[in-house]
């Protein structure tokens, strides 16, 4: 079989391997795990037990910078670091520093920038970009093709539909006092966004509430409130019987 795994590298029992993956050197995989083709698993990466990553994954990739990037890569970027449980798709790439947690379902051509830390039982649909510098709880859903802005923070149970798009720069990278401003957006827990709503820059969601598709968030969303149109108005409140509290145990 074809395949590269340094000598430094810690297997744990019950391993399985394809034809021409690449593990670097001192990774650790733990128990149970199965590993598909043509997978790269860069150097220190920590891989939990019970582990499925499908072909063509790159954990623990290195980011770029162009000599036009406002920030610069550091040079002490970690090792990502997967947990227990967890089931990566095909030709998804998940970044170094990055810390996903247990049972998380990433699937197929999924991004996870360096930076991210990603809680437990959390879905990331296909396609989805989550950017670099965010912070995610548990149990969150990020449907088919949406995007996360970079320094976004989102609580627990959160939804975000197909084609979310979401910023985190006022400025569109002219006036440079757009290095004062920088801030993706926050869901708080329990608030949810439609399908293709565009969420602008700092905007806060507050607890349960809800983006209507296709809206264009450009002020913070009130707790319990739906929001409609463009730029994004209150309709209604949100009804009891969709509130988190009456539905955690469902």
């Amino acid at each position: 079989m074809n395949k590269h795994i340094d000598s430094s590298v810690k297997l744990g029992t019950n391993v399985t391997i394809g034809y021409n993956s690449v593990i670097m050197e001192n990774v650790e995989i733990g128990n149970d795990c199965l590993i598909g083709h043509n997978v790269v698993i860069h150097a220190g990466s920590k891989i939990g037990n019970a582990v499925r990553i499908d072909d063509n994954v790159i954990i623990g990739k290195k980011p770029l910078s162009s000599p036009r990037s406002i920030f610069k890569v550091p040079t002490d970027l970690k090792p990502a670091i997967i947990g227990d449980f967890c089931q990566i798709g095909a030709n998804v790439v998940i970044y170094c520093q990055c810390e996903i947690g247990e049972r998380n379902l990433i699937a197929d051509l999924a991004t996870i920038r360096e930076n991210v830390s990603l809680g437990d039982l959390n879905i990331v649909g296909r396609n989805v970009s989550i950017e670099n510098f965010v912070k995610i709880g548990s149990c969150n859903k990020f449907e088919t093709n949406s995007y996360i802005t970079a320094y976004s923070e989102i609580g627990d149970y959160c939804f975000v539909a197909p084609c979310t798009a979401t910023s985190n720069d006022n400025f569109m990278a002219r006036d440079k006092e757009r290095f004062n401003h920088f801030k993706g957006i926050t869901m708080e827990s329990g608030s949810r966004i439609g399908v293709n709503a565009t969420i602008l820059p700092g905007k806060v969601l507050h607890s349960d509430a809800v983006v209507a598709a296709g809206a264009v968030v450009t002020r913070d969303v009130p707790a319990k409130t739906i929001v409609v149109g463009n730029p994004a108005k209150a309709f209604r409140e949100v009804p009891e019987t969709q509130l988190m509290e009456n539905n955690l145990d469902k």
